[in-house]
This record gives structure tokens, C-alpha cells and sequence, in this order.
């Protein structure tokens, strides 16, 4: 089974960085998701009710990017991806974290992360 969620150019404003300027001034971080989710309930019954609420998923999202304040893209990711695969039916959550403007003469500068939830098992 390959169903998706995609959510995509998600541009937030929040504290990323290593740089003293990025400690204490948000910038944009943009981030697309790639939900693997079982759509076939939805898909067959037509019901809201068997659907996964990605406007839910993607307020959590603005929420903890908005709330904290991560050193690296990578942490963040990883963070996302832990939200999506523990709190939800998400088999796994590929995650890309870019910061627009970064590097100098690039777009942006980011990662992609895959992970299931057996990454955050303990």
C-alpha cells in the first residue's frame, strides 16, 4: 500500500539556527510532508469520519515550529516526524526542512528524513 498525505511548501516562522542573529530573530522554515496513511477507509465510505485530519496534523506542526527553537534542520525534522508517526495512523513520515535564503547564492538548504514510529520506540 502507498496512500499519501502531501503537504507541501508549509512556510513558518520560527528560531533555527546555530548563529547568534538566529537565536533571537524567527526566519522562514519551509516544510513538506509525505504522510504514508491507509486512505482506503475514506476512499470507500466517502466519510470524514474515516479520513485523517491533516489540517489537525498541520496545526501541530506550525505549533511546534512556532514553540520551539532547535539548533539543526535535522532535529527539527526528526521532531516532526516523531509528531506525525506516534500521534497518528501514519506508517511513515518523510519530512523536508529547508531554510529559504541560508546559503548564499542557494534557494535554500535543507533535509529529507524517512521514519516510522519503531524509530521512536524506547
Amino acid at each position: 500500500m502507498i496512500d499519501r498525505i502531501l503537504v507541501k511548501n508549509l512556510l513558518v516562522r520560527g528560531i533555527l539556527g546555530i548563529k547568534s542573529d538566529e537565536r533571537v530573530k524567527r526566519q522562514d522554515i519551509l516544510v513538506n510532508l509525505d504522510l504514508e496513511v491507509d486512505l482506503r477507509p475514506a476512499g470507500r465510505s466517502d466519510q470524514i469520519d474515516d479520513a485523517m485530519n491533516y489540517r489537525t496534523i498541520t496545526k501541530q506542526v506550525i505549533n511546534l515550529i512556532e514553540g520551539s527553537s532547535f539548533h539543526t534542520v535535522e532535529k527539527l525534522a526528526t521532531e516532526i516526524a516523531r509528531l506525525a508517526v506516534t500521534g497518528y495512523p501514519v506508517l511513515s513520515a518523510t519530512v523536508t526542512v529547508e531554510k529559504p535564503g541560508a546559503l548564499r547564492f542557494a534557494e535554500s538548504v535543507g533535509v529529507t528524513i524517512v521514519r516510522t514510529a519503531t524509530d521512536f520506540a524506547e
